[in-house]
Order: structure tokens, then sequence, then C-alpha cells
């Protein structure tokens, strides 16, 4: 994945054990040949019986919500860290009311501030993680239920089934729950291990076009060696239809854009991007700028611009792939951190904000953008401007695989040009000399 997170990362893949480590990136499919092990696996842990049921934690991905169905007549008495965002039905108790009595929850994390008693460890941040590569101390989730009604021992006890996982949007679909090995705990001072009752995983795999019905990010592409800028391609997120579907888009330049833009963030469908009127329509555009040659080194410059009105993109990250990424010397006001799933290989490259400077990218408008540098040294076997070798092969947003150029755009050598031009201007020369000598000597 790979999450390639939610965020999401994947995402943004990922593991969901008291850790999930979530994706760095994900692709468009269900595997990705960047992130192979890029699934999300929640892990329940049956702690303790209580005189009506168990105990169990689990953790979740970025922007989570989690449900499930139960075996049986299960209820929820009481939560930690987390809360079923409906009661359902608990009119048949009397005195003692669950927290929740549906058959199907779906359970969210508690937002910052939560009361200390209301809390466990790595709950509590309103279900935003960082990826795994991003920072493991903040992609961690957790919550703790007492469940009743479900038996007090292995026997009783039946896996509940149908998981679902938004983050916050569809994407991710999850296989039937497994009984695994027992996890093992390490006590505080680590010289004593205890082992839970139970044991249960869920693998679900994401994908891309589950999760959005059109790409949500797009590429552009320019260099100082030639004045052409590459757009990113028309309609790569969707085509302008003010006719048929009125508001799509929005006119930067629009008098009304202050009311249009306020007015989207209290509908429905708060999730659904409210994009900038352009070209490509894609929330994100990625701008990739080969800026300068050295001697022995060459710089980029990458510019991510935010084209959405309704998103605040906060602990964003990009994944780029790129051959030079393994002589790259210096980046600029970006964290850095190579990916290697094959470890002969190092031409991935995981780049993401600098705390409270650069890790958020506000929506769309003068400071919905951030960018940075990047200097690589130059491999003078593989190094060359020429033929689009310069530009990225692909690129992630969080967890998104953005769309590019056709490579047949990409911003040409000037030489390149030249030597074609000079090709077919020798030619026809050659021709008109040949039809003189052939005329004189006629």
């Amino acid at each position: 994945m790979a999450v390639r997170f939610v965020s999401m990362i994947r995402s943004s893949s990922i593991l969901l054990l008291f850790l999930l480590s979530c994706c760095t990136f994900i692709s468009t499919d269900a595997y990705d040949p960047l992130d192979p092990n890029g699934n999300i696996t929640i892990k329940w842990d049956i702690m303790e019986w209580t005189p009506d049921g168990y105990v169990y934690r689990h953790i979740q991905a970025p922007g989570w919500r989690l449900g499930w169905t139960w075996a049986k007549k299960e209820v929820i008495w009481s939560m930690v860290g987390g809360q079923a965002t409906e009661q359902g039905d608990c009119s048949k108790f009397k005195g003692n009311i669950p927290h929740c009595c549906q058959k199907s929850p779906t359970i969210v994390d508690l937002l910052p501030g939560t009361p200390y008693n209301q809390q466990i460890a790595n709950c509590c941040r309103g279900g935003v993680l960082n990826s795994w590569g991003q920072d493991p101390t903040t992609a961690v989730s957790a919550f703790q239920v007492s469940v009743g009604q479900a038996g007090t021992n292995k026997r009783t006890v039946k896996v509940p089934k149908n998981f679902t996982l938004k983050t916050p949007g569809p994407g991710y679909t999850c296989g039937p729950a497994k009984i695994v090995t027992p996890t093992q705990f390490l006590s505080q001072d680590k010289r004593r291990v205890t082992l839970a009752f139970m044991t249960w995983n869920v693998t679900c795999t994401y994908s891309q076009f589950l999760s959005q019905k059109a790409p949500t990010c797009c590429v552009s592409l320019s260099s100082f060696y030639n004045d052409t800028i590459v757009s990113c391609p028309t309609c790569a997120c969707g085509c302008q239809n003010n006719i048929t579907q009125p508001g799509s888009c929005v006119d930067p330049d629009s008098p009304y854009l202050a009311s249009v833009v306020s007015g989207s963030t209290q509908s429905s469908n708060y999730l659904s991007p409210l994009v900038r009127c352009t070209s490509h329509m894609c929330p994100i555009r990625v701008h990739w700028h080969v800026k300068l040659n050295y001697v022995d080194y060459w710089r980029v410059k990458i510019t991510i611009t935010n084209f959405n009105y309704r998103m605040n993109y906060s602990q964003w990250n990009l994944v780029v792939q790129h051959p030079n990424f393994d002589n790259l010397t210096e980046i600029f006001s970006f964290n850095y951190k190579p990916l290697t799933p094959y470890s002969a290989i190092n031409d991935t490259g995981m780049l993401w904000g600098i705390q409270f400077y650069n890790d958020l990218i506000m929506q769309a408008g003068p400071y919905g953008n951030v960018q940075s540098e990047l200097l690589f040294q130059k491999d003078a076997s593989t190094f060359t401007f020429d033929k689009g070798w310069a530009f990225p092969r692909r690129i992630y947003f969080n967890g998104d695989n953005c769309v590019m150029p056709p490579p047949d755009a990409y911003p040409w050598m000037p030489n390149a040009s030249s030597r074609l031009e000079l090709s077919l201007l020798t030619l026809t020369m050659m021709l008109l000399s040949a039809l003189v000598f052939l005329h004189a000597h006629a």
C-alpha cells in the first residue's frame, strides 16, 4: 500500500496491531509494486474476561471510522479512547444502560482534549494519524471496549463479521477475521510477559478506484533548458461542466467566492472537493521544475498547490520515484526518507512537511501551496537531460497516484530538436543538389 492513509499514505499501506503502521503511500490498485506490503491488518486482543463479556483493544488508520456486525446479541457496555457514533435501541435494559446496542456499530476516535479518565495510550487524535514512515509515534491509534452478552470463555465468544474501514471515505475492503496466536505484552519494567486471551486479525486492502471516482492529483513539468511548461493533462481529474453540474468548480475571480466557499463547508457533501476552475480540475497539483545545472550536481524545485476550497491537508506526504534518488545530496524545507521495498533499488523517496512550518497545506488561495528544492549529485554513467530523464517516473500525494503528462509532451533539450531540424535541412539540401546535378547532366 503503500496507505497509502489513510490517512491516511496508501496510503499511505500499514499494520494495525497495538500498532498501526500507516501506509506511506498506496497505489490505484490493491497491489502496489512500490509498497508491496501496503495492507491494513486490524488486530483485536481480548485482554480480560468480565462477568458478562470481555475487553479488547485494536488500532485504526488515518481519519478512521471502523464498523462491524456482531455475531450474536453483543452490546458495548463502555468504551475508553473511542466512541460509537450511535447508541441504538437500549430500551430493554434497566438501570445500567450500555454505551451502544446496535447490531452493526460504527466507532470513531475521540478528539484532542478528552478528559484523562476517558483516554488510553495512543487515542484521541480525532482519527488523524501520520504514516508510519513520517512519525511512528503518531502512527498508532487505540481504543478499549467492554463487550457484554458475548460469553466468558473461548468457546462462547464469536468473531464479529462484515468489517468496514473508512478513512474517512470508502477505499478499504476488509476480509473476514481470523483467530491467530495471542499477542504477547511486555511489562513496563520489561521483566514479565503476559498473553491476550484471544487475538483476531482482519486484513483491509485499499483501492483508489473505490476511494475516489476520479484521480485526486496531477503533475506538471518545466525546466530551465526549455520555455515550454507542460501543464497537467486536460480533464485529468474531471472536466468543467457548469451546465449539467452547476457549482462543480469555483472561479477564483468571482465576487461571490467567499460566500460559495463558506456555504460549501456546511453542506452534506463536505468531503467532496470544491475545486478552482482549471483545465485539469484536480484538487492537488504537483509541479516538478528542473531548475539549475552545475558541473557535478543538478537542482529541482517541487511545488505542491491546493486547488480545493474545502480541504486543508495536514500531515501530507509526497512519494516520488526517480532513478537519481540514490544520489540525493540535500533537500531544503521538506523532510525526506528513502523508500526501498526492494533493498537493491533506491529510486523512491518520501517527502513531507516540517512540523509547525509547512506540514499544513492551506485550502485554495494565496497560502495554499508549499515548496522545496532538491539537490542531486550526478552519476556520469546514467545522468542526462535528454528524453525527459530528469522528470519523475511517478508521484503519489497522500497515497494516491497522480496523473502524469504523456512522455512525448515532456520538455526536450533544445539541441535535440536542433539536431532533428539540422538533419532535415541537410537531407533537403542533398536532394536539391542531386536534382540540380541530374538536370545539368541530362
